[in-house]
């Protein structure tokens, strides 16, 4: 009786890796011995160099004496160039009808996204799940840029959502600028979000006042609460009013501090909390509000505040205020100062 192969052969075509080492160094030992391997030879050779080659095509099983024979390189690249070629042509052809395949899926999406309402009108969507569903449709769709707007912490949950949307926002290619105030960027969740996108592309910067929160996708539509409640999201897509949101964050941007924010995520060094107390103390904050908008104690604040006493001569918190003023036009070349 004539001895089995050792191995059946098994041919994968264009998905077939190249041979590795071992494989190559089989086939060098086949093309020593002539150009054909036995059976015999072949079920001590390297089982897995075997497979690639009788997988690539460089052996051939030979029907004579159940061994294999030595194939010209040659004619296998070209005809796994020629399959390759063959599968790349399929593979643009089923893009380029993939659209219209799935043109019925689309417009019902399209439909299901839609609510009711004339052409430019606010539509209201109510309660966090499906504000957030819906923002996460729009931004599924997204083709350009993503401008948001973030005062406060944001929670946990709505982070770690935000994370992969957001990755795979900047991974299609977007772009996606956030605002921050210097409260947002103080718990782990935050800095961990931040990193991540970071890393991704998206650009942040940190605004020490008060802003509303806003989200603008493909400067097509606008999303902003209704009033003081975040349950309550209005969705604008009124070409007049999404330009002026647009134009309120770009003058947000340009006075935001990209310094601040790479300090919060540890890529610079961090202002001074007391010039960070006077600044806000500048534009008019009470000792209260600086201490909600810093995350720190009223203690503390007050602290800081007695040293910025000190260095400035200052009798009452007005006199500060003044006094820091004063000091900060005459050195800012943005207020008129002296560069």
């Amino acid at each position: 009786m004539t001895a089995e192969p050792a191995v059946a052969p098994h041919h994968q075509g264009p998905e077939g890796d190249e041979p590795d080492e071992a494989a190559r160094q089989l086939y060098y030992d086949v093309l020593a011995e002539g150009g054909r391997i036995s059976a015999t030879a072949a079920q001590d050779a390297d089982q897995t160099a075997l497979r690639q080659l009788l997988d690539l095509g460089l052996l051939s099983p030979n029907a004579l004496d159940d061994g294999y024979t030595a194939v010209s390189p040659r004619s296998v690249s070209d005809r796994l160039g020629a399959e390759l070629r063959s599968e790349a042509t399929r593979l643009l052809v089923r893009a380029e009808s993939l659209p219209h395949a799935l043109d019925g899926l689309t417009r019902a999406y399209d439909e299901m996204a839609e609510r009711p309402g004339r052409p430019g009108e606010a539509v209201y969507v109510e309660g966090h799940v499906h504000i957030r569903q819906r923002i996460a449709q729009l931004v599924s769709d997204c083709r350009t840029e993503v401008l948001t707007a973030q005062p406060g912490r944001r929670p946990s949950e709505s982070l770690r959502v935000a994370r992969l949307q957001d990755v795979r926002l900047l991974q299609r290619g977007c772009e996606l600028r956030t605002i921050y105030q210097p409260v947002a960027l103080t718990e782990p969740a935050a800095l961990a979000y931040a990193e991540e996108v970071t890393r991704h592309g998206s650009q942040l910067r940190v605004l020490d006042e008060p802003f509303p929160r806003l989200i603008i996708l493909d400067r097509a539509v606008a999303v902003v609460p209704v009033e003081d409640d975040d349950n309550v999201a209005a969705f604008i897509s009124d070409q007049a009013a999404v330009s002026f949101f647009v134009g309120a964050f770009e003058r947000d941007w340009v006075r935001a501090d990209p310094a601040e924010a790479a300090a919060a995520l540890g890529h610079g060094p961090s202002p001074a909390v007391p010039d960070r107390v006077g600044r806000l103390l500048v534009r008019g904050l009470t000792q209260k509000a600086v201490a909600t908008r810093l995350g720190l104690s009223e203690r503390t604040v007050a602290a800081h505040i007695s040293r910025l006493r000190d260095r400035y001569g200052a009798q009452t918190l007005f006199q500060l205020g003044w006094l820091m003023r004063g000091s900060r036009d005459s050195t800012d070349p943005e207020r008129g100062g002296p560069r």
